[in-house]
C-alpha cells in the first residue's frame, strides 16, 4: 500500500482567473492533508484588526507589565486565515517552542492553537516570526485534489522566506515566481496540456 501524497507544507497559489472572494489572489499554507480532509491558512490577507486589539479582548492579557510586552508585535495586523470558523485563532510561527497544541508543518513552520502560544506571543520574546490568524480554509476528501486538477491552484513548497519574511502584498507574486511564472503568464483561459 502506498503512502498518501500529502500537500502539507505546500503553498496554494490561487490562479488569477478565480473570482471567488474567499480565494481570489490568495496564498494558502496547507497545514494538514490526508485522505479525509485538508486544512490550511491564508497568509496574505491582513485584516484591519491588530494583534493588540485581539489581546485586549481576552481575559488575563491585561495583567502583564508593560515592559514585558512586544509593542511592535501588538501593532501588526491579524491575518484572515479563511472562511471557516473565523472566530478561531491560530499562531503561525518559525520555532518549535514547547506549546500544548502545536502542529509541525515543516522544519521551519509551525501552527499553534493553544493559550500558552498566545501568551508567549503577547510577551516580548514570543515565538519567532509569529503572526496571529483568525479562521482557516478546509476541504473535504478529494476536494483539494480535484481543485488542483481543475487548475484552480498552483502548488509551491512553503519556505520561511515566503511565509514570514515576504510582505503580505508580495506573497502571491513571489510564490508564483518560485515556480518560474508571473501573473501575466497565468492570466487568460486555463487548460490542460
Amino acid at each position: 500500500m502506498s503512502e498518501f501524497p500529502t500537500l502539507a507544507g505546500q503553498l496554494l497559489v490561487a490562479m488569477p482567473q478565480l473570482d471567488d472572494p474567499h480565494i481570489e489572489n490568495t496564498v494558502t499554507l496547507i497545514c494538514a492533508h490526508n485522505e479525509e480532509e485538508a486544512m490550511g491558512v491564508t497568509i496574505n490577507r491582513p485584516m484591519e484588526l491588530t494583534h493588540g486589539e485581539v489581546f485586549s479582548g481576552m481575559d488575563g492579557f491585561d495583567e502583564v507589565p508593560a515592559d514585558e510586552l512586544d509593542g511592535r508585535k501588538h501593532r501588526e495586523p491579524v491575518l484572515n486565515g479563511g472562511p471557516v470558523s473565523p472566530e478561531r485563532g491560530f499562531i503561525l510561527h518559525a520555532d518549535a517552542g514547547d506549546y500544548e497544541a502545536t502542529l509541525r508543518i515543516s522544519e521551519e513552520i509551525y501552527l499553534s492553537m493553544s493559550r500558552d502560544a498566545m501568551t508567549a506571543m503577547y510577551r516580548a520574546g514570543g515565538p519567532a516570526g509569529s503572526v496571529m490568524i483568525l479562521g482557516y480554509a478546509g476541504w473535504e476528501a478529494a476536494q483539494l485534489e480535484s481543485e488542483i486538477l481543475a487548475n484552480a491552484w498552483l502548488t509551491v513548497p512553503a519556505t520561511h522566506r515566503l511565509v514570514f519574511d515576504t510582505p503580505y502584498e508580495a506573497r502571491w507574486d513571489r510564490a508564483a515566481k518560485a515556480l518560474g511564472v508571473t501573473r501575466a503568464q497565468l492570466s487568460g483561459p486555463a487548460g490542460h496540456a
